[in-house]
C-alpha cells in the first residue's frame, strides 16, 4: 500500500472487511440505486417543531422568511395543512383528505410556494398518503379501502389505520395525492413521505389470496413509487417511518434520502448515525438540528453534519450568537457537503468502544488530498449512568 494511501487502522481482518465493504455499499448505493446518488441535496427547515399543528398562513410565512434568514436552501410544511370537514389540528383527525385546509391557508398551498420563491427559497410539503384517521372523509367513504379484519376491534398506532396497498382503487388514489400536488404546484421541490403505523389485524376486504397481504402490500407501494419517479425524476423525496420504520434498499431506489430516527438527541444520534453509516452513505441521511437534549447548539450541529443537515429549530428564538453560528455552519457546510456527500468515510473511533470518550469518523476525497474529521466528545455505556461531559 501507498504510504500516502489512506486506510483503516483495525485490529484484524474483519474489521477490515467490514471498513472496505461499507464504502463499497456506500459507491453502489450513490451511484446505482438511490435516486440522484451522486447529485445535489437540499438544507432545509422544518416548521414542525416550531408550530406542531397550530400555525396559519401568516406564521408560515414568518417561518419561511426565518429560513432564508437562517440560510437553508428550502422550506419544509410538516404535518397540519389538510383536511376540511374533518380539520388536521391533531392527529386524530383528517388524515386521508388531502385537500389545503381552508381556514389555516385560505390563499393554498401554491401562495406559500410563491412566497419561499420569491425570497430565494424552495418549498417541500409533508404527506402521508397510505395511512387514515377514523374520523376522516376518505373513511367515511370508503371504509373496505382500510387493512382491518372484520367484526374485530381496530388497532390504532397514532389514531391511524392502513389503507391497503394490494387494492387497486387505493393505489390510484394514493397516487392521484402525490400526482395532483405536483400537477397544480409545479416549483413544488421537495416531500415528505411518512408512515406512522404498522399492520394490525392484517385482512383486506379484496385480496383473494390473503396469506399473499404483505407482500402484495408492498409491491402495491413500489408500483405507485415507480410511476411517481418516472413521471418526476428528479424531486427529492425523504422517507419517514415513524423514524426508520421501513429503511431497505428495496425501498431507496424511489427515495433520494430518509430520516433514521425521531430520537433527534445530539448524543444519541451519534449512536444511531454511525450504525446507519456501516450500510447506507451520508448523502441519503437525514440529519436535523433540533432543541432536543441538553448539548450545545455547536454539538448538535456538528452531529448533524455527518450527513444530510437540516434544522427543525425555531429560528426567532435564537439568540445573536446562535443565529451568526447557524448561519456560518450553513456556509462551512456548503464548502464541505460535497467531500461528506460523494466521497470515501472511515469510522476512526466507535462510540460504543467503552475504553474510548469519543467518536470520531473521517471523510477523504477521492483523490485524497482533503479530508474531514468529525470527533466528538462523549462518554456513555448503555450500563452505566455516564453522561456527556
Amino acid at each position: 500500500m501507498h504510504q500516502n494511501t489512506f486506510y483503516c487502522r483495525t485490529k484484524n481482518l474483519l474489521h477490515l472487511v467490514v471498513c472496505l465493504a461499507s464504502r463499497n455499499f456506500h459507491r453502489w448505493a450513490r451511484k446505482y440505486r438511490i435516486p440522484q446518488g451522486e447529485g445535489n441535496r437540499l438544507t432545509l427547515l422544518n416548521n414542525w417543531e416550531a408550530t406542531f399543528f397550530d400555525f396559519d398562513e401568516q406564521k408560515l410565512v414568518n417561518l419561511i422568511k426565518d429560513g432564508k434568514k437562517l440560510g437553508v436552501d428550502l422550506f419544509l410544511l410538516d404535518d397540519g395543512w389538510f383536511g376540511n370537514k374533518y380539520s388536521r389540528n391533531y392527529d386524530s383527525a383528517g388524515l386521508g383528505d388531502w385537500q389545503e385546509n381552508v381556514q389555516k391557508l385560505p390563499h393554498g398551498i401554491g401562495y406559500l410556494v410563491n412566497e419561499a420563491e420569491a425570497i430565494g427559497l424552495k418549498f417541500g410539503i409533508w404527506i402521508e398518503p397510505e395511512m387514515v384517521n377514523p374520523k376522516s372523509e376518505l373513511h367515511v367513504n370508503h371504509p373496505d379501502w382500510v387493512i382491518k379484519l372484520p367484526n374485530r376491534s381496530e388497532y390504532y398506532f397514532r389514531n391511524q389505520l392502513v389503507l391497503d396497498m394490494s387494492n387497486e382503487a387505493v393505489r390510484e388514489f394514493v397516487y392521484d395525492v402525490v400526482d395532483r400536488l405536483f400537477t397544480q404546484h409545479q416549483k413544488l421541490a421537495y416531500i415528505k413521505w411518512d408512515c406512522n403505523a404498522v399492520i394490525y389485524n392484517a385482512y383486506s376486504a379484496t385480496n383473494p389470496h390473503q396469506s399473499h397481504l404483505y407482500v402484495d402490500y408492498v409491491r402495491g407501494l413500489y408500483s405507485v413509487l415507480d410511476r411517481l419517479r418516472k413521471k418526476y425524476p428528479s424531486v427529492s423525496i425523504m422517507l419517514c417511518s415513524g423514524g426508520g420504520g421501513r429503511i431497505d434498499y428495496g425501498v431507496l431506489q424511489y427515495f433520494t434520502e430518509f430520516w433514521p430516527s425521531d430520537n433527534t438527541d445530539g448524543l444519541e444520534r451519534i449512536f444511531i448515525q454511525w450504525s446507519y453509516s456501516f450500510f447506507f452513505p451520508a448523502i441519503s441521511i437525514c440529519n436535523h438540528v433540533t432543541d432536543w437534549g441538553k448539548q450545545s447548539l455547536k454539538f448538535r450541529t456538528d452531529v448533524a453534519m455527518m450527513g444530510k443537515l437540516g434544522y427543525d429549530i425555531v429560528v426567532s428564538k435564537l439568540d445573536e450568537n446562535e443565529l451568526l453560528f447557524s448561519q456560518q455552519a450553513l456556509q462551512s457546510y456548503a464548502r464541505l457537503k460535497d467531500i461528506i456527500w460523494h466521497d470515501e468515510l472511515f469510522r476512526l473511533v466507535s462510540p460504543y468502544r467503552h475504553e474510548h470518550d469519543i467518536a470520531a469518523l473521517m471523510f477523504v476525497s477521492e483523490n485524497q488530498d482533503k479530508a474531514i474529521v468529525i470527533v466528538l466528545e462523549v462518554m456513555v455505556s448503555f450500563d452505566s449512568k455516564d453522561l456527556i461531559r
